[in-house]
Protein backbone atom coordinates (compact mmCIF):
# COMPACT_ATOMS: atom_id res chain seq x y z
CA UNK A 1 0.00 0.00 0.00
CA UNK A 2 0.80 3.62 -0.45
CA UNK A 3 0.22 5.99 2.61
CA UNK A 4 0.19 9.12 3.03
CA UNK A 5 0.88 10.37 6.55
CA UNK A 6 -0.60 14.19 7.43
CA UNK A 7 0.89 15.77 10.25
CA UNK A 8 1.29 19.22 11.51
CA UNK A 9 4.96 18.76 12.57
CA UNK A 10 8.19 16.88 11.26
CA UNK A 11 10.43 15.29 13.84
CA UNK A 12 9.92 13.82 17.10
CA UNK A 13 8.29 15.77 19.96
CA UNK A 14 5.71 14.35 21.86
CA UNK A 15 3.50 10.94 21.63
CA UNK A 16 1.70 12.06 18.59
CA UNK A 17 5.27 12.34 16.60
CA UNK A 18 6.20 8.80 18.53
CA UNK A 19 3.30 7.43 17.30
CA UNK A 20 3.40 8.51 13.66
CA UNK A 21 6.99 7.56 13.48
CA UNK A 22 6.71 4.09 14.51
CA UNK A 23 4.28 2.98 12.98
CA UNK A 24 5.43 4.79 9.70
CA UNK A 25 8.91 2.49 10.32
CA UNK A 26 6.92 -0.53 11.21
CA UNK A 27 5.31 -0.27 8.03
CA UNK A 28 7.71 0.84 5.44
CA UNK A 29 9.82 -2.10 6.87
CA UNK A 30 6.74 -4.47 6.04
CA UNK A 31 6.64 -3.52 2.35
CA UNK A 32 4.47 -0.54 2.46
CA UNK A 33 5.01 2.74 0.98
CA UNK A 34 5.14 5.80 3.73
CA UNK A 35 5.34 9.64 2.65
CA UNK A 36 4.71 12.91 4.51
CA UNK A 37 2.34 15.94 4.25
CA UNK A 38 3.62 17.84 7.50
CA UNK A 39 3.87 21.44 8.75
CA UNK A 40 6.93 22.99 9.98
CA UNK A 41 9.85 20.77 11.56
CA UNK A 42 10.83 20.26 15.28
CA UNK A 43 14.48 20.46 15.19
CA UNK A 44 14.64 17.02 16.90
CA UNK A 45 15.27 13.71 15.12
CA UNK A 46 14.34 15.01 11.91
CA UNK A 47 16.87 12.64 9.94
CA UNK A 48 15.44 9.79 11.61
CA UNK A 49 11.86 10.51 10.11
CA UNK A 50 13.81 11.50 6.42
CA UNK A 51 14.72 7.69 6.41
CA UNK A 52 11.34 6.90 7.67
CA UNK A 53 9.09 9.13 5.32
CA UNK A 54 10.36 8.36 1.49
CA UNK A 55 8.77 11.13 0.24
CA UNK A 56 7.84 14.36 1.92
CA UNK A 57 5.70 16.95 1.10
CA UNK A 58 6.02 20.31 3.44
CA UNK A 59 2.68 21.98 3.68
CA UNK A 60 3.60 26.28 3.19
CA UNK A 61 1.52 29.08 1.24
CA UNK A 62 -1.46 27.53 -0.44
CA UNK A 63 -2.06 24.46 1.27
CA UNK A 64 -4.51 23.56 -0.32
CA UNK A 65 -2.81 23.39 -3.47
CA UNK A 66 -0.10 21.56 -1.95
CA UNK A 67 -1.79 18.60 -0.73
CA UNK A 68 -3.14 18.09 -3.95
CA UNK A 69 -0.01 18.09 -5.25
CA UNK A 70 0.89 15.61 -3.18
CA UNK A 71 -1.62 13.24 -3.86
CA UNK A 72 -1.26 13.56 -7.63
CA UNK A 73 2.39 12.67 -7.05
CA UNK A 74 2.34 10.12 -4.17
CA UNK A 75 -0.92 8.51 -5.37
CA UNK A 76 -1.66 7.14 -1.84
CA UNK A 77 -4.23 4.37 -1.39
CA UNK A 78 -4.49 5.85 2.01
CA UNK A 79 -4.34 8.96 3.57
CA UNK A 80 -3.60 8.58 7.49
CA UNK A 81 -4.48 11.73 9.31
CA UNK A 82 -2.52 12.78 12.57
CA UNK A 83 -2.96 16.14 14.02
CA UNK A 84 -3.70 18.56 11.53
CA UNK A 85 -6.25 21.71 12.26
CA UNK A 86 -5.58 23.39 8.71
CA UNK A 87 -9.33 23.00 7.40
CA UNK A 88 -7.96 23.52 3.51
CA UNK A 89 -5.95 20.73 4.32
CA UNK A 90 -8.59 18.38 5.44
CA UNK A 91 -11.68 19.83 3.03
CA UNK A 92 -8.98 18.80 0.36
CA UNK A 93 -8.39 15.24 1.01
CA UNK A 94 -12.62 15.19 2.38
CA UNK A 95 -13.27 16.45 -1.49
CA UNK A 96 -10.41 13.94 -2.94
CA UNK A 97 -12.69 10.73 -2.57
CA UNK A 98 -9.13 9.23 -1.23
CA UNK A 99 -9.90 6.61 1.77
CA UNK A 100 -9.16 8.14 4.93
CA UNK A 101 -8.60 7.21 8.33
CA UNK A 102 -8.03 9.98 11.09
CA UNK A 103 -5.50 9.32 13.88
CA UNK A 104 -7.11 10.61 17.21
CA UNK A 105 -4.56 11.55 19.54
CA UNK A 106 -6.26 13.92 21.34
CA UNK A 107 -9.51 16.11 21.82
CA UNK A 108 -8.37 18.78 19.22
CA UNK A 109 -11.39 18.03 16.66
CA UNK A 110 -14.06 18.84 18.84
CA UNK A 111 -12.96 20.67 21.79
CA UNK A 112 -12.17 24.71 21.11
CA UNK A 113 -9.45 24.65 24.17
CA UNK A 114 -8.45 21.35 22.48
CA UNK A 115 -7.49 19.82 26.18
CA UNK A 116 -11.35 19.13 27.44
CA UNK A 117 -10.82 21.17 30.98
CA UNK A 118 -11.18 24.28 32.10
CA UNK A 119 -8.04 26.75 32.17
CA UNK A 120 -8.70 28.39 35.31
CA UNK A 121 -10.88 25.68 37.30
CA UNK A 122 -9.11 22.56 35.17
CA UNK A 123 -12.11 20.90 35.99
CA UNK A 124 -12.43 17.93 33.35
CA UNK A 125 -15.56 19.05 30.74
CA UNK A 126 -17.95 15.96 29.74
CA UNK A 127 -20.19 18.17 27.09
CA UNK A 128 -20.14 17.77 23.88
CA UNK A 129 -19.49 20.55 21.14
CA UNK A 130 -21.58 23.26 21.40
CA UNK A 131 -22.82 26.81 21.99
CA UNK A 132 -22.20 26.69 25.25
CA UNK A 133 -18.27 26.07 24.76
CA UNK A 134 -18.13 29.44 23.19
CA UNK A 135 -20.57 31.20 25.51
CA UNK A 136 -20.95 29.24 28.61
CA UNK A 137 -17.17 28.08 28.70
CA UNK A 138 -15.17 31.44 27.24
CA UNK A 139 -13.36 28.89 24.69
CA UNK A 140 -13.35 31.37 21.97
CA UNK A 141 -10.57 33.16 22.96
CA UNK A 142 -7.67 30.45 24.38
CA UNK A 143 -3.93 30.85 24.90
CA UNK A 144 -2.05 31.11 22.11
CA UNK A 145 1.34 28.62 22.79
CA UNK A 146 2.48 29.39 19.07
CA UNK A 147 5.64 31.32 21.13
CA UNK A 148 5.13 34.61 18.74
CA UNK A 149 2.56 37.26 18.55
CA UNK A 150 -0.14 38.46 21.64
CA UNK A 151 -0.83 35.85 24.33
CA UNK A 152 -4.15 35.18 23.60
CA UNK A 153 -6.05 34.03 20.23
CA UNK A 154 -9.21 33.92 18.82
CA UNK A 155 -10.88 30.19 18.01
CA UNK A 156 -14.18 30.19 15.28
CA UNK A 157 -17.01 28.23 16.71
CA UNK A 158 -18.34 27.59 13.14
CA UNK A 159 -14.74 26.68 11.78
CA UNK A 160 -14.82 24.18 14.97
CA UNK A 161 -18.49 22.97 14.06
CA UNK A 162 -16.87 22.38 10.09
CA UNK A 163 -13.74 20.73 11.37
CA UNK A 164 -16.21 18.23 13.41
CA UNK A 165 -18.44 17.95 10.18
CA UNK A 166 -15.61 17.09 7.85
CA UNK A 167 -13.94 14.52 10.17
CA UNK A 168 -17.50 12.79 10.51
CA UNK A 169 -16.62 11.70 6.66
CA UNK A 170 -14.01 10.41 6.95
CA UNK A 171 -13.77 6.14 6.65
CA UNK A 172 -12.38 5.41 10.01
CA UNK A 173 -11.50 7.16 13.64
CA UNK A 174 -8.60 5.27 15.07
CA UNK A 175 -9.29 6.31 18.84
CA UNK A 176 -6.91 4.58 21.64
CA UNK A 177 -9.26 4.02 24.81
CA UNK A 178 -12.69 3.58 25.17
CA UNK A 179 -12.89 6.87 26.95
CA UNK A 180 -12.23 8.50 23.91
CA UNK A 181 -14.37 6.32 21.59
CA UNK A 182 -16.91 7.61 24.04
CA UNK A 183 -15.66 11.55 23.42
CA UNK A 184 -16.62 10.36 19.74
CA UNK A 185 -19.85 9.61 20.07
CA UNK A 186 -20.68 12.33 22.00
CA UNK A 187 -20.00 14.71 19.63
CA UNK A 188 -22.08 12.29 16.76
CA UNK A 189 -19.58 10.38 14.88
CA UNK A 190 -21.10 7.24 13.61
CA UNK A 191 -19.97 4.09 16.06
CA UNK A 192 -19.55 1.98 12.67
CA UNK A 193 -16.50 3.83 11.50
CA UNK A 194 -14.62 4.17 15.15
CA UNK A 195 -11.65 1.65 15.93
CA UNK A 196 -9.57 1.09 18.87
CA UNK A 197 -6.27 0.75 18.21
CA UNK A 198 -4.14 1.47 21.55
CA UNK A 199 -0.83 2.28 20.62
CA UNK A 200 1.96 0.16 21.72
CA UNK A 201 5.16 1.63 22.51
CA UNK A 202 7.81 -1.03 21.03
CA UNK A 203 9.87 -0.70 23.68
CA UNK A 204 10.96 -3.71 26.66
CA UNK A 205 14.39 -4.91 27.57
CA UNK A 206 13.82 -8.71 28.77
CA UNK A 207 17.00 -7.97 31.08
CA UNK A 208 16.63 -4.57 32.44
CA UNK A 209 14.38 -4.70 35.88
CA UNK A 210 14.78 -1.66 38.44
CA UNK A 211 16.91 -2.87 41.68
CA UNK A 212 14.10 -1.39 43.86
CA UNK A 213 16.53 0.37 45.80
CA UNK A 214 16.51 2.39 49.18
CA UNK A 215 17.42 5.41 46.66
CA UNK A 216 13.69 5.39 46.59
CA UNK A 217 13.86 7.43 43.28
CA UNK A 218 10.43 8.29 42.03
CA UNK A 219 10.32 9.13 38.14
CA UNK A 220 8.33 11.77 35.98
CA UNK A 221 8.76 11.37 32.16
CA UNK A 222 6.90 13.79 29.92
CA UNK A 223 6.33 17.31 28.84
CA UNK A 224 6.21 20.08 31.48
CA UNK A 225 2.77 21.96 30.35
CA UNK A 226 -0.22 23.30 32.81
CA UNK A 227 -2.18 19.90 31.78
CA UNK A 228 0.60 17.60 32.68
CA UNK A 229 -0.13 18.67 36.27
CA UNK A 230 3.42 18.64 37.38
CA UNK A 231 2.22 21.14 40.06
CA UNK A 232 -0.02 18.77 41.72
CA UNK A 233 2.97 16.46 41.69
CA UNK A 234 5.00 18.54 43.55
CA UNK A 235 2.33 19.39 45.93
CA UNK A 236 1.80 16.58 46.33
CA UNK A 237 5.60 15.33 47.04
CA UNK A 238 5.63 18.28 49.60
CA UNK A 239 3.24 15.73 51.76
CA UNK A 240 5.05 12.58 51.84
CA UNK A 241 6.19 11.07 54.85
CA UNK A 242 8.53 8.82 53.01
CA UNK A 243 12.38 9.96 52.17
CA UNK A 244 12.36 10.13 48.38
CA UNK A 245 14.30 12.04 45.43
CA UNK A 246 12.12 12.63 42.10
CA UNK A 247 13.79 12.83 38.92
CA UNK A 248 11.76 15.49 36.58
CA UNK A 249 12.21 14.49 32.74
CA UNK A 250 10.64 16.56 29.71
CA UNK A 251 10.42 19.95 28.94
CA UNK A 252 7.78 22.50 27.94
CA UNK A 253 6.24 26.40 28.98
CA UNK A 254 5.22 25.51 32.40
CA UNK A 255 9.08 24.14 33.72
CA UNK A 256 10.08 27.45 34.64
CA UNK A 257 6.78 28.10 37.09
CA UNK A 258 7.36 24.57 38.55
CA UNK A 259 11.17 25.13 39.02
CA UNK A 260 10.15 27.81 40.92
CA UNK A 261 7.21 26.14 42.60
CA UNK A 262 9.74 23.28 43.77
CA UNK A 263 11.97 25.51 45.51
CA UNK A 264 8.68 27.23 47.58
CA UNK A 265 8.11 24.43 49.06
CA UNK A 266 11.34 23.16 49.95
CA UNK A 267 12.05 20.34 47.43
CA UNK A 268 15.19 21.60 45.52
CA UNK A 269 17.74 18.98 47.02
CA UNK A 270 15.04 16.09 46.46
CA UNK A 271 13.45 17.37 43.11
CA UNK A 272 15.90 17.26 39.93
CA UNK A 273 14.58 18.87 36.45
CA UNK A 274 16.70 17.03 33.67
CA UNK A 275 15.08 18.23 30.83
CA UNK A 276 14.68 16.12 27.43
CA UNK A 277 16.44 13.56 26.77
CA UNK A 278 16.49 10.71 24.41
CA UNK A 279 14.43 7.77 24.42
CA UNK A 280 17.19 5.65 24.74
CA UNK A 281 18.72 7.61 27.59
CA UNK A 282 15.70 6.25 29.75
CA UNK A 283 16.61 3.52 29.81
CA UNK A 284 18.69 4.62 33.32
CA UNK A 285 16.31 5.85 34.70
CA UNK A 286 14.28 3.09 34.77
CA UNK A 287 16.54 1.07 35.90
CA UNK A 288 16.84 2.96 39.37
CA UNK A 289 13.09 3.99 39.76
CA UNK A 290 10.69 2.63 41.96
CA UNK A 291 7.83 4.40 41.23
CA UNK A 292 6.64 6.30 37.92
CA UNK A 293 4.37 9.37 39.02
CA UNK A 294 1.26 10.55 35.91
CA UNK A 295 0.36 13.35 37.43
CA UNK A 296 -2.00 14.55 34.70
CA UNK A 297 -4.96 16.65 35.70
CA UNK A 298 -6.43 17.08 31.72
CA UNK A 299 -8.10 14.30 30.68
CA UNK A 300 -5.39 11.80 28.83
CA UNK A 301 -6.45 10.04 25.55
CA UNK A 302 -4.47 6.92 27.02
CA UNK A 303 -0.68 8.35 28.70
CA UNK A 304 1.89 5.86 26.53
CA UNK A 305 4.03 6.54 29.25
CA UNK A 306 2.85 4.72 31.74
CA UNK A 307 2.36 1.85 28.70
CA UNK A 308 6.24 2.06 28.19
CA UNK A 309 6.86 1.96 31.89
CA UNK A 310 5.27 -1.24 32.43
CA UNK A 311 7.26 -2.89 29.77
CA UNK A 312 9.91 -2.24 32.20
CA UNK A 313 7.44 -3.60 35.30
CA UNK A 314 7.36 -0.58 36.98
CA UNK A 315 4.47 0.29 39.22
CA UNK A 316 2.34 3.57 38.43
CA UNK A 317 0.15 6.32 40.44
CA UNK A 318 -1.54 8.37 37.96
CA UNK A 319 -4.83 10.85 38.51
CA UNK A 320 -8.47 9.30 37.49
CA UNK A 321 -8.34 11.20 34.03
CA UNK A 322 -9.70 10.46 30.86
CA UNK A 323 -8.73 6.86 29.75
CA UNK A 324 -5.66 5.99 32.01
CA UNK A 325 -8.44 3.72 34.02
CA UNK A 326 -8.63 1.68 30.31
CA UNK A 327 -4.74 0.12 31.41
CA UNK A 328 -4.44 1.10 35.45
CA UNK A 329 -6.30 -0.51 37.55
CA UNK A 330 -5.62 0.41 41.58
CA UNK A 331 -4.36 -1.88 43.34
CA UNK A 332 -3.44 -4.25 40.51
CA UNK A 333 -0.61 -2.54 38.36
CA UNK A 334 -0.30 0.88 40.78
CA UNK A 335 -2.85 3.18 41.99
CA UNK A 336 -4.99 5.22 40.38
CA UNK A 337 -6.08 8.28 42.53
CA UNK A 338 -9.22 10.09 42.47
CA UNK A 339 -8.84 13.20 40.32
CA UNK A 340 -6.68 16.18 42.02
CA UNK A 341 -6.63 14.52 45.23
CA UNK A 342 -2.86 15.52 46.89
CA UNK A 343 -3.07 13.58 49.88
CA UNK A 344 -3.89 10.37 48.12
CA UNK A 345 -1.26 10.42 45.75
CA UNK A 346 1.39 11.10 48.58
CA UNK A 347 0.16 8.64 49.87
CA UNK A 348 -0.06 6.01 47.23
CA UNK A 349 3.68 6.90 46.65
CA UNK A 350 4.68 6.35 50.29
CA UNK A 351 2.70 3.43 50.06
CA UNK A 352 5.03 2.26 47.17
CA UNK A 353 8.10 3.31 48.54
CA UNK A 354 7.87 1.64 51.72
CA UNK A 355 6.61 -1.63 50.66
CA UNK A 356 9.01 -2.42 47.52
CA UNK A 357 7.63 -5.92 47.79
CA UNK A 358 4.32 -4.70 46.95
CA UNK A 359 5.86 -2.67 44.15
CA UNK A 360 7.69 -5.41 42.50
CA UNK A 361 4.83 -7.20 42.55
CA UNK A 362 2.27 -4.89 41.42
CA UNK A 363 5.19 -3.81 38.54
CA UNK A 364 5.32 -7.36 37.65
CA UNK A 365 1.39 -7.13 37.09
CA UNK A 366 1.45 -4.46 35.05
CA UNK A 367 4.53 -6.58 32.69
CA UNK A 368 1.92 -9.18 32.30
CA UNK A 369 -1.10 -6.80 31.48
CA UNK A 370 0.89 -4.72 28.43
CA UNK A 371 2.40 -7.32 27.73
CA UNK A 372 -0.81 -9.55 27.20
CA UNK A 373 -2.57 -6.53 25.71
CA UNK A 374 -0.52 -4.52 24.14
CA UNK A 375 1.57 -6.37 21.56
CA UNK A 376 2.92 -4.50 18.75
CA UNK A 377 2.94 -6.93 16.13
CA UNK A 378 -0.89 -7.53 16.62
CA UNK A 379 -0.85 -3.74 17.06
CA UNK A 380 0.42 -2.87 13.10
CA UNK A 381 -1.45 -5.87 11.85
CA UNK A 382 -4.51 -4.09 13.05
CA UNK A 383 -3.65 -1.01 11.78
CA UNK A 384 -3.13 -2.87 8.28
CA UNK A 385 -6.38 -4.53 8.26
CA UNK A 386 -8.08 -1.26 9.17
CA UNK A 387 -6.53 0.37 6.18
CA UNK A 388 -7.70 -2.69 3.42
CA UNK A 389 -11.14 -2.19 5.12
CA UNK A 390 -11.14 1.20 4.08
CA UNK A 391 -9.90 0.96 1.02
CA UNK A 392 -12.35 -1.46 0.03
CA UNK A 393 -15.58 0.20 2.20
CA UNK A 394 -14.79 3.43 0.18
CA UNK A 395 -14.99 2.11 -3.23
CA UNK A 396 -18.71 0.40 -2.61
CA UNK A 397 -21.64 2.82 -3.48
CA UNK A 398 -22.83 4.74 -0.24
CA UNK A 399 -25.47 7.19 0.14
CA UNK A 400 -25.16 10.93 0.77
CA UNK A 401 -22.61 12.30 2.74
CA UNK A 402 -23.81 14.98 5.09
CA UNK A 403 -22.73 18.34 3.76
CA UNK A 404 -20.20 20.13 5.41
CA UNK A 405 -20.88 23.75 6.53
CA UNK A 406 -19.21 25.94 4.20
CA UNK A 407 -18.56 23.36 1.43
CA UNK A 408 -20.32 24.40 -1.83
CA UNK A 409 -18.59 21.90 -3.98
CA UNK A 410 -20.12 20.19 -6.33
CA UNK A 411 -17.37 16.78 -5.70
CA UNK A 412 -19.22 14.20 -3.88
CA UNK A 413 -17.29 11.95 -1.28
CA UNK A 414 -17.88 8.71 -1.53
CA UNK A 415 -17.89 7.11 2.27
CA UNK A 416 -18.51 4.03 4.18
CA UNK A 417 -21.99 3.08 3.47
CA UNK A 418 -24.54 2.91 6.28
Amino acid sequence: MNILYVHERFGALAGAEANAFITAQELSARGHHTAILHGPGTGKNEEGWSSVFQQRFPLQGDTAAQTRAALAAFRPDAVYVHKMADLDVIQTLVESGTPLVRMVHDHDIYCMRSYKYHYLSRKICTRAASLYCAIGCGACVVKNNSGSGFPLKWVSYSAKKREIALNRRFHRMVVVTEYMREELLRNGFDDRRIEIHAPVPRMGDPSLRSSFSDRNLILYAGQIIRGKGVDVLLQSLARMKTKFECIILGDGNHRAYCEKLSRKLGLADRVHFKGFIPQEELKAYYRECSVVALSSVWPEPIATIGLEVMRYALPVVAFDAGGIKDWLKDGFNGHLVPWMNRDAFAASLDDLLQNKAKAKQLGANGLRLVSARYDFPAYIAGLESMFERAIVESALPSPHSPPVEGDYSSHRVVTVPA
